[in-house]
């Protein structure tokens, strides 16, 4: 049985492009009395299928759009959020802004807003991806699970598209405004019985790039693949990561914060004080940067506190190039702001998974990481569990599926024993949703520590 749901306001606005979100935006600012005023305005339009057991169980088209203003007096702000964009509804959620501002105790931290600032235009929209409807939605699901029903499998998956504005103005006279389009599809398949399981997840901003059917296909090769999984004994192993399975192991490192760092709250705290900008930390073959302007995962081109994006190297050669700094903990170091990453992009080389395979003697393919938590911050030291289709390797050659495992193991220590990697893929971490461009990767000494019963 199919289930549609709709949520949208009787005031809703459609996506608004530049002008007219200007337009709005410097309506809302005339009716500030505040010392100064910052407001913004998102709007998101768009639509899922949520699948199971090889049928659709809901979908929906979403359209919200919500505007936000943040009063300030002094060093005292206040912020009041509306999805009614009449006059007096306009004007009644400034007023409550400015309200919460007068009750509001003193931020010992607040910087006084921007001025004007030159934003280079995106390149986060795409008209392909903003045209899908219901009817492609499904087309794209039909065809995921023509592949797990053939194969006598389960499905349960996700397919959501959506089209997003976000602009922003202040007092000061900044004014920023970006229009985005994306795709994200994920999925699961098990067999009959439960015992065997894989996955596969893409993202995009070109929806014309995504083709459900072979990802199903891998997700599909996996879970038969994974049935009748071998017990082998935990320890140190040469592991080769997919995409997914390295995303998730990264993720966690992403946050290059100096004031973390300078506090000792992070794995770029220096021992006794101070960051370790500067040090070399991994492998040479380690690069990291941020770029809005990649082809294959763009960003804004400003973030929210109203300062330009551009490439920035985080991590060059495996040594420590650049830290994020806030405005008001640049203005505390005499340094210039550093705005945090735009979006995480791995470089990676030219070895193909299979070569990865074939160059090891003994070793695990892992296909994906989950309920990874935090053990130590300072070392970044994580623990969680592989699942969906964890393979034996010997001598260049997958010889048999194995129960899972659970891994203690840091990035960090990681990403100093990278062997090989392959060509960068767009990866999607389920748990944030937010996607990468990392490579698969071959990694010596990963510590699993004990086995899994989870499939």
């Amino acid at each position: 049985m199919l289930l549609t749901q709709k949520e949208e306001s009787d005031n809703h606005m459609p996506i608004l492009n530049k002008e007219e979100a200007q337009t709005l935006l410097k309506k809302v600012l005339s009716y500030s009395k505040a010392d100064e005023c910052e407001i913004s305005l998102t709007g998101r339009e768009g639509g899922n299928i949520r699948y199971a057991l090889n049928a659709v169980s809901t979908a929906g088209d979403i359209s919200t759009t919500t505007l936000s203003v943040s009063s300030t007096f002094g060093k005292k702000t206040g912020t009041a959020a509306i999805n009614e964009f009449d006059d007096a509804s306009l004007e009644k959620v400034v007023r409550r802004s400015e309200e919460l501002a007068q009750l509001a105790p003193e931020n010992r931290e607040h910087m006084p807003l921007l001025g004007p600032q030159t934003f280079a235009e995106s390149i986060t929209y795409n008209a392909n991806t903003a045209a899908m409807t219901p009817e492609s939605r499904a087309e794209m699901v039909a065809k995921s699970l023509d592949v797990t029903t053939k194969a006598n499998l389960s499905a349960a998956g996700f397919l959501e598209n959506a089209t997003t504005f976000d602009a922003m103005i202040n007092s000061k006279g900044l004014f920023a405004y970006n229009k985005a389009a994306d795709v994200i599809f994920s999925v699961t398949t098990r067999n009959q019985e439960g015992t065997g399981s894989g996955y596969a997840a893409r993202g995009f901003t070109d929806v014309n790039k995504l083709d459900t059917y072979s990802a199903t296909k891998i997700a599909a090769t996996k879970a038969a693949g994974s049935i009748g999984a071998k017990a082998i004994e935990p320890g140190k192993y040469t592991v080769i990561l997919e995409p997914v399975a390295a995303t998730y192991m990264m993720e966690n490192m992403f946050r290059f914060d100096a004031r973390f760092a300078e506090e000792g709250r992070s794995f770029l705290s220096k021992k006794g004080g101070g960051t370790r900008m500067g040090e070399k930390l991994m492998d040479d073959k380690v690069t990291i940067y941020s770029d809005p302007f990649n082809t294959e995962l763009p960003a804004e081109t400003w973030d929210r506190d109203g300062l330009p994006l551009e490439k920035t190297y985080w991590i060059k050669n495996g040594v420590v190039q650049n830290l994020s700094y806030s405005r008001y903990w640049a203005d505390k170091k005499g340094v210039k702001p550093v705005p945090g990453p735009s979006n995480i992009i791995m470089e990676g080389g030219d070895t193909s998974l299979e070569d990865m395979i074939k160059s090891t003697e003994r070793g695990i393919l892992v296909s994906r990481l989950w309920y990874i938590r935090m053990v130590d911050p300072q070392s970044l030291l994580l623990t969680g569990l592989t699942r969906d289709g964890t393979f034996y390797i010997e001598n260049g050659k997958i010889k048999f599926p194995v129960k899972n495992f659970r891994f203690n193991e840091s990035p960090v220590i990681m990403l100093n024993n990278v062997e090989a990697l392959g060509k960068p893929e767009r990866s999607i971490s389920v748990e944030s949703y937010r996607s990468y461009l990392i490579p698969p990767m071959k990694i010596r000494d990963f510590t699993f520590s004990s086995l899994s019963d989870a499939v």
